[in-house]
């Protein structure tokens, strides 16, 4: 309509032209009447315009889904919809269609088909309107298919906690879309997040504060548009850890008292109980366990004092209570102090051991004097008097005024005990170093009869005592055999043994051993002075700290008869004791760090050097050094005086018993005895090799066994007393030998050959090995044992224990040998080796006697089936010849025919008794090869 209007205006004007002005004021009238009724319909018409956009859309699997769509327009526009970019198609298009396009414009799905492959509704949806006078777009829709599967990623497991300790429960629900949320069921019933103690986040159930009542179990449920999944329940255990009702406490009790300890737990699962005691072991035998809990100590001692810890426990947890106990002992002298005579200007020391619990503090007091003397008194107070911490009272520079009584007094909590001792003083000398011995007895060997020197030169001045000592017992002048010359040197006539030379003097003493020798062959062992070598010179310090000092020093041009191997260091300090000590041995360098010397401490030193034929003479004295002062000592305890003391006993080696070839009964008896003796320290080593060291701790029963030697075998022994790091000094040393003992290891490496051509087998091998050789091999035993064979075949051999293989010879072949060595000793026969088994090969061209191939052929087997053989064989040649001779009867029926036999070796020309004969003559004869020959004559 509008289009024709439009033009009519172009067509008007033209009949216009020739009409009258009246005629065209109507028209022009009219003209405008008609494009106002149009222009109106215009302005009523509209483009499409889009009011309600579709909105995204997850929907399940088969539901009905609908995407909105609304549009104005006039005329009213038609509604067509897109996915993902292409035309959709409705019941419009196909009836059969489950996609419906609804008159208000929007799309309604009948159900939403998804599969694995096929995805025919997902994607993304746009709404189009259109009319005359244009189109709308609406917005991009999404419709997406919901899913949730089966399976959990993670499902919740078992989790066991203690009451108060927070607990997690985890969980990652199924793959979904949309993601699944997380709930929570407890015993079927849903979790609520209410409670403050509980918190859900990122699938896990957390609770804070676990409480007995949060038990129980556990499922998790993954949620979505599709449905719920549920987990496999997971259990939550709640235990209790223990704890303690009653606790044990403190107590300070006298020694035979008895003890208890309480201990009282509650926990879930009930927990159990155990007691131990800090310091060691619970008092053996005198320990009950009471009530379930509680610990009781019968007849306690000191040795029972410590901490005594009550441990419960259950699978949670555990808790711990501890207990000092404190046992008092009243105190009681150890040692009490000696009655001394001293010469002025020496230093003298009165021991005063103590025991009690608590230690009971020590002090001195001159009988008559008021003054007090402490353990660690400043010298400032005290003067030339001092006590250690273990109690004993020093005095050096002793004067004339110094003479009297001294009582020492200990005190504790549990009551005071003292005693005393007399000091007298008499004039003389001062000491300052004790005698050196320049030249003490050697290891000699002489022969029976002969007369033998040990020699014993001292330095040290004319007031030295040398007095000899043999295998620790002192030798008197009454033995017409022993003769002690001026110069210190012993002359003896005969008897073996260990000799010692005891030098002595105000300021001290030295011991030197050697050992004599004595055999019944002329040949004799001496060292002389001049195969010695010459004296090192005096050792300088180089390098002092508070526990070493390192000394340099040359050797001297004289090597002797042999060249120097070694140095040895000896040490003295008159503050550790009266005596030079060797402190190293085995020096190889002429530089020496000398170490384990007491802090703040004066120490002299002498080197001497060592060759194949003895030490030589002492190197000059060092200058006196004073190590660097050192921490305090520890408390009751002073270094110095257990090194004294230490080095003042005296051990004796007894002979040593012999208990099994790899164990003996070392024995020793202690002449000197000190408190500070911790134990005794055996060394025991073979000859030539490095020492083995056995504690034994200090008792009244003076022995030890050594287990685990080797038997026959000869070792070197020494015992040591030690106080901790600080040891005294060794003992003489012994020689034991284990006796012999069957060998437990067989011969090695067993090799048997069999000989070519021949019934003969070489056979060799190893000894045992030689560490566990217990004896001397004085022959070897073979043996060759056949199967199946007489006893007169069976082969048994002996050798020399020097030889290490045989030939056996006469075997017999094809049977079944064993070869089997062992070593003899005195003891008998030991192990066996393993056995090496062989059999001859038939094949072998043995050479045998005719008696004995005779033999051999007629036991073989194949012989036997042979001579079956050649029987049948005969039989039947015999049966084809009597029926020969039968049918050749029958045609020579008419002769008169005779058969004689005529032995090989007639007399040719004998004439026979028939004038007519058919001789056949068989000669039967041996050839060298055992063949038979058949000869037949036919004569008429």
């Amino acid at each position: 309509m509008c289009l024709l209007s439009l033009q009519l205006p172009s067509q008007i004007p033209r009949i216009v032209l020739n009409c009258t002005w009246s005629i065209k004021l109507i028209l022009i009238l009219i003209l405008i009447l008609i494009k106002s009724v149009c222009s109106r319909t215009r302005f009523e018409d509209s483009a499409p315009r889009i009011l309600e956009d579709p909105s995204d859309l997850i929907v399940s699997k088969g539901e009905p889904a609908t995407l909105n769509c609304k549009a104005e327009g006039r005329p009213t526009p038609s509604i067509e919809w897109f996915k993902d970019g292409e035309r959709v198609e409705t019941d419009k298009d196909d009836p059969r269609s489950h996609r419906m396009l609804l008159p208000s414009g929007s799309l309604f799905f009948l159900r939403i088909v998804h599969g694995r492959r096929s995805k025919p509704d997902e994607g993304i949806y746009t709404c189009v309107a259109r009319n005359y006078l244009g189109e709308a777009i609406s917005r991009n829709a999404s419709l997406e298919v919901a899913i949730l599967r089966d399976d959990f990623r993670q499902a919740p497991i078992d989790v066991v906690v203690a009451a108060g300790e927070p607990a997690v429960l985890e969980c990652v629900p199924p793959r979904g879309h949309p993601e699944p949320t997380v709930s929570w069921k407890r015993n079927n019933v849903r979790v609520s997040a209410k409670d403050e103690r509980i918190s859900m986040r990122s699938g896990k159930l957390m609770i804070s504060h676990t409480r007995k009542s949060d038990a129980g179990m556990y499922v998790c449920v993954g949620t979505n548009m599709v449905g719920e999944r549920d987990s496999d329940p997971a259990e939550l255990v709640v235990y209790e850890r223990p704890v303690l009702v009653r606790r044990p406490v403190n107590q300070v009790v006298m020694e035979d008292d008895t003890v208890d300890f309480l201990c009282e737990v509650h926990g879930d699962p009930a927990p159990t109980v155990r007691w131990r005691r800090e310091e060691g072991e619970l008092p053996r035998g005198r320990f009950e366990i009471r009530n379930g809990n509680s610990l009781r100590l019968l007849r306690v001692s000191v040795h029972d004092e410590g901490t005594y810890t009550c441990t419960s426990e259950n699978s949670v947890g555990k808790t711990e209570a501890s207990a000092m106990l404190q046992v008092h002992v009243p105190p009681q002298i150890s040692t009490k102090p000696l009655d001394q005579i001293a010469t002025q200007g020496r230093s003298i020391r009165f021991q005063c051991g103590t025991t009690g619990n608590p230690p009971p503090a020590i002090f001195w007091q001159k009988e008559g004097s008021q003054m007090l003397l402490f353990p660690g008194q400043p010298s400032s107070q005290s003067g030339r008097y001092s006590v250690s911490m273990s109690g004993e009272l020093t005095i050096t520079d002793v004067h004339s005024e110094d003479s009297g009584f001294y009582i020492c007094q200990a005190i504790s909590v549990a009551g005071s005990v003292l005693t005393k001792a007399l000091l007298e003083v008499e004039g003389g000398p001062s000491g300052r170093i004790p005698p050196i011995i320049r030249q003490g007895p050697a290891n000699q060997t002489v022969s029976r009869g002969a007369t033998a020197h040990l020699h014993c030169r001292v330095i040290g001045g004319s007031s030295v005592e040398i007095s000899w000592a043999k295998n620790g017992e002192r030798l008197q002048g009454r033995n017409t055999r022993l003769t002690l010359m001026e110069n210190g040197t012993l002359q003896i006539d005969s008897d073996s043994g260990m000799y010692t030379c005891e030098v002595s003097s105000i300021t001290g003493e030295s011991r030197w051993s050697g050992m004599l020798t004595v055999r019944a062959s002329a040949v004799t062992r001496v060292s002389e002075f001049i195969q010695l070598p010459g004296p090192p010179q005096k050792p300088v310090v180089t390098e002092v700290t508070k526990n070493t000092v390192t000394l340099t020093w040359q050797s001297n041009p004289h090597e002797g008869g042999a060249a120097v191997t070694s140095y040895i260091i000896e040490a003295f300090s008159q503050s550790v004791g009266s005596t030079w000590q060797t402190v190293a041995d085995h020096v190889k360098q002429e530089r020496h760090t000398v170490v384990g010397l007491f802090p703040n401490t004066v120490y002299l030193f002498i080197v001497r050097a060592l060759n194949s034929y003895g030490l030589s003479d002492p190197s000059p004295i060092s200058e006196p050094v004073r190590t660097q002062d050192g921490s305090p000592p520890e408390q009751g305890v002073d270094h110095r005086q257990v090194q004294t003391e230490l080095g003042e006993v005296s051990i004796y080696l007894q002979k040593p018993v012999v208990l099994s070839p790899t164990s003996t009964r070392i024995s020793w008896a202690v002449a000197r005895q000190s408190r500070y003796v911790q134990g005794y320290r055996i060394f025991y080593r073979t000859i030539g090799s490095s020492w083995s060291v056995q504690d034994v701790e200090a008792s009244s029963d003076h022995s030890s066994i050594l287990e685990d030697l080797h038997s026959n075998t000869e070792y070197e022994v020494k015992i040591r007393p030690y106080f901790n790091e600080l040891q005294g000094h060794d003992s003489l040393m012994v020689m034991l030998r284990t006796p012999e003992e069957v060998l437990s290891a067989a011969p090695q490496s067993l090799s048997v050959v069999q000989l070519t051509n021949s019934s003969s087998i070489s056979v060799s091998w190893e000894p045992p090995p030689h560490n566990t050789q217990s004896g001397d091999i004085q022959e070897y035993k073979v043996w060759c044992l056949g199967s199946g064979v007489e006893q007169e075949s069976q082969i048994n051999r002996t050798v020399d224990g020097a030889v290490l293989s045989i030939l056996l010879t006469g075997l017999l072949p094809d049977v079944h040998y064993t070869v089997v060595v062992a070593a003899v000793t005195s003891l008998g026969v030991g192990a066996h080796s393993q056995p090496v088994r062989l059999l001859l090969s038939v094949r072998c061209h043995i050479v045998l006697t005719i008696a004995e191939q005779i033999t051999s052929i007629i036991r073989q087997p194949a012989f036997i089936a042979g001579l079956g053989v050649a029987a049948w064989l005969v039989l039947m040649g015999f049966s084809g010849w009597l029926y020969c001779r039968h049918r050749r009867r029958k045609q020579l029926g008419h002769y008169t025919t005779s058969f004689a036999y005529t032995p090989a070796g007639e007399t040719p020309g004998q004439k026979s008794d028939f004038q007519t004969m058919h001789t056949v003559t068989f000669n039967f004869s041996h050839s060298k090869k055992n063949n038979t020959s058949f000869t037949a004559n036919h004569q008429v």
